[in-house]
């Protein structure tokens, strides 16, 4: 396996993050045109097995004080071969995501994953807010 993660949009395979995305529990109702919309408003990690998509994460970010992770997945043919550590260590390490003080995610199943890379529940959760719309 020639596993490679990038930055590079123009190697995305919307194809690919559809159907990624429809096997997902959190974006399976996700449409088209939003997941194009939040595509082009993120920093996309694309994790490529050669010259085939096998994987994505988002940062949606200011570069500067706050990171948000989002739709970590890969095709479940290649999970469990530490591919998700991989993307983790690559995302971690981008010189763009260097020094951001509050990085945040959202899971069901993967804690284990995140832990593993300094992510703990919230320090505060008493002063965190959400406004959600299921609909969406």
């Amino acid at each position: 396996m020639n596993i490679t993660i990038s930055t590079d949009n123009h190697l995305l395979d919307t194809e690919t993050i559809f159907k990624l995305l429809e096997d997902s529990y959190w974006a399976n109702k996700r449409p088209r045109a939003l997941i194009l919309k939040s595509l082009a408003h993120s920093l996309n990690f694309g994790v490529y097995n050669g010259t085939q998509m096998i994987g994505l994460a988002r940062v949606v970010t200011d570069y500067a004080t706050f990171g948000y992770l989002c739709d970590v997945t890969i095709l479940e043919a290649y999970c469990g071969q530490g591919i998700g550590k991989q993307l983790m260590s690559a995302i971690l390490e981008h010189p763009e995501l260097q020094g951001i003080r509050r990085f945040m995610l959202a899971t069901r199943d993967a804690h284990g994953l995140y832990a593993q890379f300094g992510f703990t529940p919230l320090a505060a959760p008493e002063k965190f807010m959400e406004r959600y719309d299921p609909t969406v």
